[in-house]
């Protein structure tokens, strides 16, 4: 098994084997005791894992066990399902000793993160990730948020799991894109700070073949710069990259493009502007644009720059008349520059004409 422990304001553990799932209660009282548990997750995650789940906690001896389904898809992530589950835990009569579980992608671990932390000024929750994305980069470092219709992630908090289990088998059931999507987090990590990810990722002929090799390296890339840079103040912002551009692509799309997909783009978009600047040599760029064809994912979009520049002014690192971009200027070297939003659409519209 494979273990990483993140250094933050409160310090655990990701664990990474195939297998994990029909042992989440074994693995999991001896971080929370034998108390009462609930159970957040999505229609289709629940429909294949809901009861395995369940049955471990069971068998490990918590209490009360009770579950919280949402529909699929990013549009649950919204403070009406927000509202409905703190209601639900005060209703259930959980306290602060009891614990959420949950189990999906990155909607139903940013819901349920978020009701943790604001359920009685927060209870612990446990991430066991069903999705790439959420795997090697929404589970871990306590980001937890949801949307509203001005833009993604608007209303959120900083609560950090107490635990995070990573079972790769889960993976088989995504769909094509599902799984593509969360190639691009990866690949984002590459163009950030990690060459021999990006090397292992343009070597392989499919990535599913070292898919345990992959998610470990991306979570130790963010538990360096989680323990770092904990709030976001710093260098956590460089796990941004393409998603000041790829946010508004997906709020342009009323969310019909998913999230790893406007990533793609958004990196696409920002690291051909790079080149055109000359700030990141044109060969990194064309293997960036290559690595991301080659796993199924778009490198352009049909909204055009003043559109998508409108939409990415909701971005959260936004202050007053200045925005923190993430800039490549090659392959695992990507730097923040702070600039005036005017600039972001200068980027876009040599991104798109590049």
């Amino acid at each position: 098994m494979k273990k990483i422990t993140i250094e933050a304001s409160s310090e655990y553990d990701i664990l990474i084997e195939k297998g994990l799932l029909d042992r989440v209660g074994e693995l999991s009282v001896p971080v929370t005791g034998k108390v009462k548990a609930a159970v957040v997750s999505d229609d289709t995650v629940f429909s294949l894992y809901g009861e395995r789940v369940v049955s471990s906690l069971e068998g490990a001896g918590y209490t009360g066990i009770t579950s919280f389904v949402i529909p699929h898809g990013e549009e649950s992530k919204n403070l009406d399902s927000f509202t409905r589950l703190i209601t639900y835990l005060a209703e259930t009569g959980y306290t602060r000793s009891d614990v959420v579980f949950a189990l999906g992608g990155g909607v139903v671990g940013d819901l349920a993160g978020f009701a943790s932390a604001c359920f009685l000024r927060g209870i612990r929750f446990i991430q066991i990730p069903t999705t790439l994305l959420a795997c090697v980069d929404s589970s871990v470092g306590g980001k937890t948020a949801v949307d509203i219709p001005m833009g993604k992630n608007l209303v959120g908090a900083f609560h950090q799991p107490s635990l995070v289990l990573c079972d790769p088998t889960v993976l088989d059931t995504l769909p094509p894109e599902t799984f593509a999507c969360g190639m691009a987090e990866v690949i984002k990590y590459g163009m950030i700070c990690d060459r021999p990810l990006f090397e292992l990722l343009a070597a392989s002929g499919d990535p599913r073949e070292n898919i345990e090799t992959i998610i470990e390296m991306c979570v130790k890339d963010k538990a360096a710069i989680v323990g770092e840079d904990e709030f976001d103040t710093g260098m956590r912002q460089l796990l941004n990259l393409g998603h000041t551009i790829g946010h508004g692509v997906e709020s342009l799309s009323d969310f019909s493009v998913m999230h790893g997909e406007a990533v793609a783009i958004g990196m696409a978009i920002i690291t051909r502007a790079a080149a055109a600047m000359g700030l990141c040599p044109t060969e990194d760029c064309q293997s960036l644009l290559g690595l991301l064809r080659r796993n199924a994912l778009p490198t352009s979009t049909e909204y055009g720059a003043e559109d998508i520049y409108r939409k990415s002014l909701s971005d959260k690192k936004r202050k007053g008349g200045t925005i923190t971009l993430v800039v490549p200027h090659g392959i695992a070297d990507s730097r923040l520059i702070s600039c005036p939003v005017e600039t972001v659409l200068d980027y876009i519209k040599q991104g798109l004409q590049s």
